[in-house]
C-alpha cells in the first residue's frame, strides 16, 4: 500500500510498543547467530595419527618409531594416514631391537631399517589429539584420510539447507505471515540441534545438519523482514543496520566460548538448542506484521493490531486508520504472485540481477572462506574465532555510519577494496609473521563484512516493491551458494598454500568491479514497479550520482522509507 506509513504515522516511531518489540526481535536473532559457527566447531579436525593397539606389546619408543615422519608446511610432523607395517615392527621389537631416541637426527642403523619398511594404512583406526577438542564429528565418525571428503561435504549440506531455506522461506512468509515462519524456524533450530546430538551415524547427522542450515537462514530472514515492516524511519534503520546484527554477532561470540568449555560435540550440539527454546515463549509477545496483513487484504486484523499498539503508546488512533477508498481499491486489486523468474523479465532488471548475484556469490565465498581458513593459522582456535567474530561489531558500526552520509555504491566498493587488498597481502606474511597475518585476516574480514552490510542497503533500494522480497531471497540464495563453495577452498592449499587467499582476494576484486556498473541509489526514493528501475550505468564512475529532484519525489511518492542492512 503506497500510503501505509502515512496511515500509521499516528503511532510515532519510538514509543513503548516499538521499544518492546525492538528488544524482543533482537533477541530472536540469538538462536541463528549462535548456530552459524557450528560448522566450524562440530566439524573441527583434530591432529591425528594411526592407532597402535595396546595388545601389540610395543614399547613407547617403538610406538613412536612406527609412525612415519613427513614434512608439512615446512615442519616435521607425524603421518596422519599411514604407519609402518605393524607385524614387521613387532618382529623387530621381539628380537630385541631398540630404536634410539635420536634415531631421526643421527641416521642410525635402526632409523634406516625402520624407514625402509613397507607402509600400511590405519587398519586399527586413529588416535586423535584432545588438546582442543574431546571429540568432534570428524573424530567420532573418522572423516579423515580416505574419508576426508566427507568433512567438506558435511559443511556443504549445511549450506545447501540454507539455499533451500532461501528458496522457500520468502514464498511461505508471503503466504502465511512473517511470525509463523520466524518461530517455526526457531523451533526447527532447537529440534534438529537436539536430534543431531543423538545421530548414530554420519548419514543421519548430515540429514539433521541440512535441516539445521535451513532453519538458521530462515529464522534470520523472517526476523529481519518482520522488523523492517514493523518499524519506521530511523527506528527501522537502527534496528536492521546496527542493533539486530550486533545482537546476532554477540550470539556468534558465545559459541566459541561455549565450545571452549564444552569439548564434546554431542554436548555442544545439545547446548545449541537452548537459545531457540528460550525464544519460543516470545510468540505471545511479538505481533504479526500489520504491513503484511494489509498487503493480504486483512484490514480488520491490521487495524486491531495497530489500535492495540496505540494503547501501549498512549496515543489516540484515528476513527478510520485506512481510508475506505484506498481499502476498496486495494482489496479490488488481485495480488500478483511473484517468483524468481520476474527478476529476469526485462533486459534492465536482468542485468542488475545477474550483477548482484555475482557480487553476493563472490563476497560470501570470501567471507566464509576466511572463517574456514582460520584453521590454517597458528594459535588457539577458540581465540582466533573470537577475534574473527568480534571484528564484525566495528564493521557493522562503520557501515552504518558510512551508509548515512556517502553514496552506497562507492561505500560498498571502498570497503570491498580494503578487504581484497588485505587478503592479497596475506601471502607475503603467512609464513614469516603470524601476528601480522592475523591482523590482515581481521582487516580482510572487516572490509568484506562492511561491504556486505552496505550491499544489503544497496540491493534493497535497487529492486522495486513488487519483487523486493523475491530479489533479496534470490541474492541470499547465491550467498549460500558461495558459502557452500568456501569449505573446499582450504583443500586447494595442497597445491599452493597461498591459493585460497589469492582466490578470495581476486573474487573480492571481481565483485567491486561489477559494482562499478550498478546505478546509485543514495537518497533516491524507493521504487515500486519494475518500470521505475534505473538503467545500468555501463560507463559511470562510482562517485558519480544524480541528485534527486525533490519536486519529483514529492509527486511520485510519499515518505520514502529508509532501507536498512544486515547479514544473513
Amino acid at each position: 500500500m503506497q500510503d501505509y506509513e502515512e496511515s500509521v504515522s499516528f503511532l510515532g516511531t519510538w514509543g513503548p510498543f516499538q521499544k518492546r518489540v525492538f528488544l524482543l526481535l533482537c533477541l530472536t536473532s540469538i538462536p541463528g547467530g549462535y548456530n552459524i559457527l557450528s560448522v566450524i566447531f562440530l566439524l573441527a579436525k583434530p591432529s591425528h595419527h594411526c592407532h597402535i593397539p595396546a595388545q601389540s606389546n610395543l614399547s613407547q619408543d617403538w610406538i613412536q618409531a612406527s609412525i612415519p615422519l613427513q614434512v608439512a608446511g615446512g615442519r616435521l610432523e607425524r603421518s596422519s594416514c599411514s604407519r609402518y607395517e605393524l607385524d614387521l615392527v613387532q618382529n623387530l621389537s621381539a628380537v630385541g631391537g631398540k630404536p634410539a631416541l635420536n634415531w631421526i637426527l643421527n641416521q642410525s642403523s635402526v632409523e634406516v631399517l625402520v624407514s625402509s619398511l613397507k607402509r600400511e594404512g590405519c587398519k586399527d583406526g586413529w588416535t586423535y589429539s584432545t588438546e582442543h577438542y574431546e571429540s568432534t564429528v570428524v573424530s567420532e565418525f573418522n572423516l579423515v584420510c580416505s574419508d576426508q571428503w566427507k568433512q567438506p561435504l558435511t559443511s556443504l549440506f549445511y549450506f545447501l539447507g540454507g539455499i533451500f531455506g532461501c528458496l522457500i522461506s520468502g514464498q511461505i512468509s508471503d503466504r502465511f505471515g512473517r511470525k509463523p515462519v520466524l518461530f517455526g524456524a526457531i523451533f526447527a533450530l532447537s529440534l534438529f540441534s537436539s536430534a543431531a546430538a543423538f545421530a548414530p551415524s554420519w548419514p543421519v547427522f548430515i540429514a539433521f545438519f541440512f535441516m539445521l542450515g535451513m532453519g538458521q537462514i530462515t529464522s534470520y530472514i523472517a526476523a529481519f523482514v518482520l522488523g523492517s515492516e514493523l518499524f519506521m524511519g530511523s527506528t527501522r534503520v537502527n534496528f536492521s543496520s546496527l542493533c539486530f546484527p550486533c545482537v546476532y554477532t554477540s550470539a556468534m561470540l558465545l559459541l566459541p566460548v561455549n565450545a571452549y568449555l564444552v569439548r564434546s560435540w554431542r554436548h555442544l550440539s545439545l547446548t545449541m538448542a537452548v537459545p531457540g527454546l528460550a525464544c519460543l515463549p516470545l510468540w505471545w509477545l511479538i505481533p504479526e506484521s500489520p504491513r503484511w496483513l494489509v498487503s493480504r487484504g486483512r484490514f480488520q486484523e491490521a487495524e486491531l493490531l495497530l489500535r492495540s499498539a496505540a494503547l501501549h503508546n498512549r496515543v489516540e488512533a484515528p476513527y478510520v486508520i485506512f481510508i475506505p477508498a484506498n481499502v476498496e481499491k486495494e482489496t479490488s486489486e488481485k495480488v500478483e504472485s511473484t517468483s524468481i523468474l520476474d527478476l529476469l523479465k526485462t533486459a534492465n532488471i536482468r542485468n542488475v540481477t545477474l550483477m548482484l548475484w555475482i557480487i553476493w556469490f563472490s563476497l560470501n565465498v570470501s567471507f566464509f572462506g576466511l572463517s574456514f581458513n582460520m584453521s590454517a593459522l597458528s594459535g588457539n582456535p577458540f581465540l582466533n574465532y573470537i577475534l574473527l567474530t568480534a571484528v564484525e561489531l566495528p564493521a557493522y558500526t562503520a557501515s552504518w555510519l558510512v551508509a548515512h552520509s556517502f553514496p552506497h555504491r562507492l561505500s560498498c566498493i571502498s570497503f570491498t577494496l580494503l578487504g581484497a587488498l588485505a587478503l592479497l597481502l596475506i601471502q607475503i606474511t603467512l609464513d614469516s609473521n603470524p601476528a601480522i597475518t592475523l591482523t590482515l585476516v581481521l582487516l580482510g574480514k572487516f572490509g568484506i563484512l562492511a561491504g556486505i552490510a552496505v550491499l544489503y542497503i544497496f540491493t534493497s533500494e535497487l529492486f522495486p516493491t513488487v519483487i523486493r522480497n523475491s530479489a533479496m531471497s534470490s541474492c541470499a540464495m547465491f550467498s549460500r551458494v558461495g558459502s557452500s563453495v568456501s569449505p573446499y577452498l582450504l583443500h586447494l592449499a595442497v597445491f599452493n598454500q597461498f591459493l585460497p587467499w589469492i582466490i578470495m582476494g581476486c573474487l573480492s576484486l571481481l565483485s567491486l568491479l561489477v559494482c562499478f556498473f550498478l546505478p546509485e541509489t543514495f537518497r533516491e526514493p524507493l521504487i515500486d514497479t519494475i518500470e521505475q528501475m534505473p538503467p545500468v550505468q555501463w560507463f559511470r564512475w562510482p562517485w558519480a550520482s544524480t541528485p534527486p529532484d525533490d519536486g519529483k519525489l514529492a509527486k511520485d511518492q510519499t515518505t520514502a522509507p529508509e532501507i536498512c542492512t544486515s547479514r544473513l
